[in-house]
């Protein structure tokens, strides 16, 4: 019969790698790291507030012109729409947060042929590519659009149930997975050709195409913002369940493109990887 791990080996108190705890432990132990870095730059986080503002207002300051000529857009009023600019504003928060820093860090791993130092760790590669790297000044913008929802919140034609609320929360965490599983797939053409120039102002535009609910655009637009670029149902969902109009297809669909991303991006980076040449190669 093998000898209980002595006490003081700490190894043998590690949970396996691959598991649940373990990935849980990595994603804590490099935001520990990353918020201990940024707290070193805290003037970032006055840059920040100010770049929100300025695109908080600018936002506002279109749906202050759209409804002094008419008091609905497609059966979206004042304040529901503002609700939807407030999840908007979240959702690209937590991308900017989580999601950008971790692909642009991927890329430039593979450029540079350190991505090597991935593969040799002892944990899943696709699980650090996604922890390594966090703007944490970018909540900023989670806490900005989280007080445009609570300001937008009292002039709703319906108040927001608890259901409603829970739903909210739900969405935001499909929509998360959905901002993350796409831009992984897409970042992973770094694989085959090495360089992604301009991929920042690629993904600015992608994420301002779902600035407003897409029931507000016509049907071939709504299906290349669900299904092409989904980043329009990641926002949607959320904002529906907000202003109390959400529905169930709504809901399948956002679940729907959530759990087909997943897949895809999963079997993508595996493909990806295996092409890697890096440095060691």
């Amino acid at each position: 019969m093998s000898e209980p791990p002595a006490t003081g080996d700490r190894r043998a108190l590690r949970p396996p790698t691959g598991s649940l705890a373990h990935g849980m432990t990595v994603t804590g132990v490099h935001l520990r790291v990353a918020v201990l870095n940024e707290l070193q730059y805290r003037s970032n986080f006055f840059l920040q507030l100010a770049q929100s503002a300025f695109g908080t207002a600018s936002a506002l300051f279109v749906i202050a012109v759209v409804f002094d000529n008419t008091t609905e857009l497609n059966g979206w009023d004042r304040p529901q729409l503002l609700a939807a600019v407030g999840v908007f504003t979240i959702v690209g928060g937590m991308m900017r947060t989580f999601v950008t820093p971790a692909v642009q860090q991927l890329m430039e791993d593979v450029h540079e042929g350190t991505f090597d130092f991935v593969l040799t760790r002892p944990a899943d590669a696709q699980l650090l590519t996604g922890v390594r790297r966090f703007n944490v000044w970018q909540l900023v913008d989670v806490a900005v659009g989280l007080v445009i929802v609570a300001l937008a919140v009292p002039g709703l034609p319906a108040q927001p149930s608890a259901g409603d609320v829970a739903a909210f929360v739900a969405l935001l965490a499909v929509a998360a997975s959905i901002v993350y599983c796409f831009l992984l797939t897409i970042s992973c053409a770094v694989f085959w050709v090495v360089r992604l120039p301009y991929m920042d102002n690629l993904f600015y535009y992608i994420t301002r195409s779902a600035q407003y609910p897409i029931t507000i655009y016509p049907a071939w637009l709504r299906v290349g913002l669900t299904v092409v670029v989904p980043f329009g149902i990641a926002v949607t969902a959320p904002a529906e369940a907000v202003v109390s109009r959400l529905t169930w297809p709504t809901v399948l669909a956002a679940v729907g493109v959530a759990i087909a991303l997943a897949v895809v991006s999963r079997l993508v980076w595996t493909r990806a990887v295996r092409h890697y040449a890096g440095a060691s190669a």
